[in-house]
């Protein structure tokens, strides 16, 4: 049996579904409502998503024709769930981390190795979310955004800044004309616990005050209790917030628990309407890791190959040496190929990063280790 299912751009929402179809043999089956088809795409664990009673009944090889209709995507986004459904919730851990291990351990030349930090830096979003966040301090890191090694013009600028929504109008100003980008996060950061509206008003300020890029964070409470639709309309209503400004989604990996649901949260992600999805906040000791990236990374792939459609990725959180940073971007290349070697596409959370890709870079140039004093803090 074969069930595709297909969300459509917002102008569409007004139309009805249709209560049933009939199949090639005759046979009436209901069709899912808009909130059902949200569910049943999410809802494929071990039992590889058991059909509705109705549907059950069906005579086997029976075929649906009709397309369930869900609103609100931008650009589109078709899944077909006959080989994905079962996939959605059945991701082979011990599969995945080996694959991430033996990436891990993949040798690069030298030049290949200059070449991976110089992009490891132009990809680089350079964040500061702290409670003791100034404007003084987003002028620092802006400064460090836009010219990383002051003694030498070579080093390109960082991707981004990633900066607390108050704190928007200051990196917007710094930053002007230099093609840093400016990131706020944003719908009750970190925790996501917050009324829907409050979170469309926030996004809606930081857009209004120049933001580039918008990092949402998921309600992790309502996915874990199994409300996928309130997760996935809450990603559509902040993705229309958001206007021209791109949309990063936070799962906060180390609170979902299994890869399963890292897959499933991906998923969900992209349907509603993602440019990027994204590992953690950055607050929770659990952060991105190379199993759970390549997991989220595989889900990417996957759109790719069934829709034509590219989303991006965002590991954050615990990538503090250009080792790490190196071995992100081998994953990278591995799964989803040279495509994606583009800021458009990928990014690298981080705080603490650019210093060690920066004495790493030098290393590499002049073949004398440089001592962490010889470049600024902030």
């Amino acid at each position: 049996m074969r069930f595709t299912f297909q969300v459509f751009a917002p102008d569409q929402t007004s139309k009805r579904l249709p209560s049933s179809v009939t199949t090639q043999t005759g046979v009436e089956a209901v069709v899912p409502s808009r909130l059902n088809v949200v569910r049943l795409m999410l809802r494929s664990c071990a039992s590889a998503a058991r059909p509705s009673s109705t549907i059950a009944n069906l005579p086997h090889g029976t075929r649906l024709e009709s397309m369930a209709q869900a609103p609100v995507l931008p650009r589109g986004f078709e899944l077909p769930l006959e080989p994905r459904l079962p996939r959605i919730g059945s991701v082979d851990a011990v599969a995945l981390e080996e694959r991430a291990a033996s990436l891990a351990k993949r040798s690069i030349k030298r030049e290949a190795k200059v070449f991976a930090l110089e992009l490891a830096i132009r990809m680089m979003d350079l964040t500061t979310l702290e409670g003791q966040d100034t404007p003084g301090k987003v002028a620092a890191l802006a400064s460090k955004a836009v010219r990383p090694d002051p003694s030498d013009t070579n080093i390109p600028s960082v991707a981004a800044i990633c900066v607390y929504p108050n704190l928007v109008p200051s990196a917007v100003a710094r930053v002007a004309d230099s093609g840093v980008k400016v990131a706020s996060v944003a719908t009750a950061f970190p925790s996501g616990q917050s009324p829907l509206e409050g979170k469309l008003d926030e996004v809606r300020w930081v857009v209004e005050h120049g933001a580039d890029e918008v990092d949402m964070v998921i309600d992790r409470g309502a996915f874990l209790s199994g409300r996928y639709a309130k997760v996935y309309d809450e990603i559509v209503r902040v993705k229309e917030a958001c206007g021209d400004s791109h949309l990063k989604v936070i799962l906060e990996v180390a609170e979902l628990g299994t890869y399963d649901n890292v897959r499933r949260a991906s998923l969900l992600a992209i349907a509603a309407g993602a440019d990027f999805i994204k590992t953690s906040t950055g607050k929770l000791p659990g952060a991105a890791t190379l199993p759970v990236t390549l997991c989220m990374l595989e889900a990417i792939r996957d759109v790719q190959e069934e829709t034509g459609r590219k989303i991006g990725m965002k590991p954050a959180g615990g990538i503090r040496q250009a080792k790490q940073a190196v071995q992100y971007l081998v994953q990278l290349h591995e799964t989803l190929g040279p495509d994606w070697l583009t800021p458009d596409l990928y990014r690298l959370g981080a705080s603490s990063l650019l210093n060690d890709v920066l004495m790493q870079l030098r290393k590499e140039r002049t073949g004398v280790y440089q001592s962490p004093d010889y470049f600024t803090v902030d």
